[in-house]
């Protein structure tokens, strides 16, 4: 008869496993009470454990629910996915930064909690997440109207000086610039070779804004033009070369890192996904489920792999470290072969 310490289930227990809520539930003698693997009581004594395939299971051997875990309820992270996405839907609505004492106080939380809880979800604080959904607003806004003016006051600028101050960081360029379509925004690229083939970088005055992988030097400029329809293309001087240069020895080389500034285009949303793909260490992987919970909408996975499928910044936004959630490569903008060949890299 197998005991429970050769059960591999012990271990999970021991590890508080967050993975193995739902899948086995375990009484523990002494104390009556019948625990989720991730339990962040006092480890009980093997001796003393039993195991049990379902919670009706545990009831019918006599134990009653843990107070600390809740067993019968839903998991932490779960618990935890529903705070957010719930702060999340304030802030999208909120004309103003809601402070963070008045989003903790909604959750029931201390605000330093909040704010780590917050970022570990979203990839941001609160308060850049209200930035990035502010700029998506004056971004909707600018290209529905030919008024800089009515877009200040409808993403909910107090004053034009403020929007002002603010307007490139948000947009890239300036107000009517944006409003124009970035007619003659200037790009800088060159395409430069790797071992996992061709390789585009473009930058903008802000920093790197597309990071394209191909097998055609042409094919990739065309990508790019498709991409950046009104903006003029600049092939890049010899400087710029070294730009491509660094992005090509951290493809070759991952441990060394990119410390380039980066030109981020996308919704509130998508970034929210892609700073939550650059917060995946290298060399680790999580599921397109996994990345919906951690930024507070579980049932997001669609999404998720629609923001990866968008990216244009292959490597410095690392959509190659999700996968599936067995485990197993999906589909990647630049090809599975060079997806696999990075992840190898990374692991190295």
């Amino acid at each position: 008869m197998m005991t429970i310490e050769a059960d591999p289930r012990w271990a999970q227990i021991k590890a508080r496993d967050k993975g193995a809520d739902g899948a086995f539930w375990y009484g523990v003698a002494t104390t009556g009470v019948y625990c989720r693997p991730s339990c962040p009581a006092r480890l009980a004594k093997p001796q003393n454990v039993s195991l049990h395939a379902t919670t009706a299971a545990a009831r019918a051997a006599g134990f009653r629910p843990c107070k600390r875990c809740n067993p019968d309820g839903a998991s932490f992270d779960a618990e935890n996915a529903v705070l957010i996405e719930r702060a999340c839907r304030v802030i999208d609505e909120a004309e103003t930064a809601p402070p963070l004492a008045e989003l903790a106080d909604a959750a029931e939380l201390s605000p330093g909690y909040f704010q780590r809880l917050f970022k570990r979800q979203t990839g941001l604080s609160p308060r850049a997440y209200f930035a990035a959904r502010r700029a998506e607003r004056v971004r909707a806004v600018l290209g529905k109207t030919r008024s800089v003016t009515e877009a200040i006051y409808a993403a909910g600028f107090g004053s034009n000086g403020r929007f002002y101050a603010e307007s490139e960081a948000l947009l890239g360029m300036t107000p009517t610039h944006y409003r124009d379509g970035g007619a003659e925004e200037e790009l800088r690229f060159a395409v430069g070779h790797c071992s996992l083939g061709d390789v585009l970088v473009a930058s903008s005055a802000k920093g790197v804004a597309a990071i394209l992988f191909g097998d055609d030097a042409g094919a990739l400029v065309r990508d790019l033009q498709d991409r950046f329809p009104k903006a003029r293309l600049v092939g890049g001087d010899t400087a710029y070369e070294q730009t491509v240069a660094r992005v090509v020895g951290f493809i070759e080389a991952p441990q060394t890192g990119l410390d380039l500034p980066l030109d981020i285009r996308g919704t509130a949303f998508q970034q929210r996904i892609w700073q939550a793909l650059r917060a995946i260490p290298a060399g680790e992987t999580l599921s397109y489920a996994e990345i919906a919970r951690r930024i507070g909408a579980p049932r997001a996975t669609r999404a998720v792999a629609q923001a990866c499928a968008a990216n244009a910044l292959a490597v410095a936004i690392p959509c190659h470290r999700v996968v599936r959630t067995d485990g197993t490569l999906s589909g990647y903008r630049w090809g599975v072969a060079r997806k696999q060949a990075l992840l190898d890299r990374e692991a190295a």
